[in-house]
């Protein structure tokens, strides 16, 4: 064995949000127990093409005697070759939750819809456009694209009145995002910025996100940061200052 760079995972910082093992293209990361783990030497080319998306920077390379990097081995271990490959990690966010029937809401006096709070189209971060009339001195709301399926009242509590920017941190480029957020951090004065995510390791990306890209902007805003729960409860609200800023 040879001394070469390789992945060095500190399982105390890990919070198991599985970013890492999305974005590593060999396998060699899998999320065990709730905690990223490097599962062979062998599939690890050393780039460190992870070291960017864990957002609490468990990730580093190190030097240190491993055995080579196998391309054929990792081709055999993503199921390219004769062996099928198990599942590469195991997000909390992927567990399986059903829940029980809600109790039947007292049937309305009035059957009229309740009426949508959307003020803009299109919503899907990677189609605004920074410049979007909608965006000019408005409080943004950015939000992870599962929250509004888990809230029943979403538009009124969070949409209503806010231009919205809505993705996913899990399954989305997250640099594209950041960059497209700085955009529109920059080219607007926005009065507030909100980010509602759920409550699962992977969706607080978001935050990161949104963190990055104040920084990118160079601007100095604070934002909230909202949690919500799977059954669509707000677990956690917290205004953070941002530095040059005050609460």
């Amino acid at each position: 064995m040879a001394v070469r760079n390789i992945v060095k995972i500190d399982e105390a910082k890990c919070n198991g949000c599985g970013l890492c093992a999305t974005a590593c293209a060999e396998g060699a990361i899998q999320i065990i127990n709730g905690k990223a783990k490097l599962v062979s030497d062998t599939y690890c080319d050393g780039l460190g093409a992870c070291l960017g998306h864990c957002p609490v920077d468990a990730i580093t390379i190190e030097q240190r005697e491993a055995a080579e990097f196998d391309e054929e081995a990792v081709k055999a271990h993503l199921g390219h070759g004769t062996h099928k490959a198990e599942p590469l990690f195991a997000c909390p966010g992927l567990a399986m939750h059903q829940f029980g029937t809600q109790p039947a809401a007292t049937e309305p006096q009035s059957s009229q819809a309740v009426p949508s709070q959307l003020g803009q189209w299109p919503v899907q971060l990677k189609l605004v456009s920074p410049t979007a009339p909608y965006f000019a001195d408005s409080d943004l709301l950015l939000a992870a694209d599962c929250v509004p399926f888990a809230m029943g009242d979403f538009h009124q509590r969070f949409l209503r009145g806010r231009s919205v920017a809505v993705g996913c941190p899990k399954l989305d480029d997250a640099k594209f995002y950041i960059e497209k957020l700085a955009q529109i951090i920059s080219a607007n004065n926005l009065r507030s910025l909100t980010v509602v995510h759920m409550e699962v390791p992977c969706c607080s990306g978001l935050v990161r996100i949104a963190r990055s890209a104040i920084a990118l902007s160079g601007k100095a805003i604070r934002y909230e940061d909202v949690t919500v729960s799977l059954r669509g409860e707000v677990i956690r609200s917290e205004k953070v200052p941002v530095e040059g800023t005050k609460v």
